[in-house]
């Protein structure tokens, strides 16, 4: 078994180790400082914030990708609600009016959608 070190080594090496990290006083001990300062400021104000960003861009894409499949899938299940529910209505002549129809709701849907985007675009302009 290793041999263990009384209370006062400890104390005595942990003296040591904080001596060793602090800087040398006076004009070049302060120079350290304030490049260690300066350092860590900009490491908080500006990687951190990206970190975060990176994030919140993150979970914005992979929701609008899962938001653009759930659309597309319910505008296919609305084309083929009009394509087998309705019957000999669309049959004939008439078998590309499901896929306007579809295609006319999307659109709406899509028209909508960036109507609520540019009205909170407008609100914020006037707010400034």
């Amino acid at each position: 078994m290793a041999r263990r070190k009384n209370t006062t080594d400890a104390k005595a090496d942990e003296a040591k180790v904080k001596d060793a990290k602090r800087p040398a006083s006076g004009i070049p001990g302060a120079l350290s400082d304030l490049k260690d300062l300066a350092v860590s400021y900009a490491k908080q104000e500006t990687i951190d914030p990206l970190r975060g960003l990176g994030r919140f861009v993150g979970l914005g894409v992979a929701g609008s990708l899962l938001l653009g499949v759930g659309v597309s899938l319910l505008g296919l299940a609305g084309l083929r609600a009009l394509q087998t529910e309705t019957g000999s209505t669309f049959t004939g002549n008439w078998s590309w009016a499901p896929y306007l129809i579809a295609f006319v709701l999307l659109l709406g849907l899509a028209a909508m959608a960036g109507s609520a985007i540019t009205k909170e675009s407008r609100k914020r302009e006037d707010r400034t």
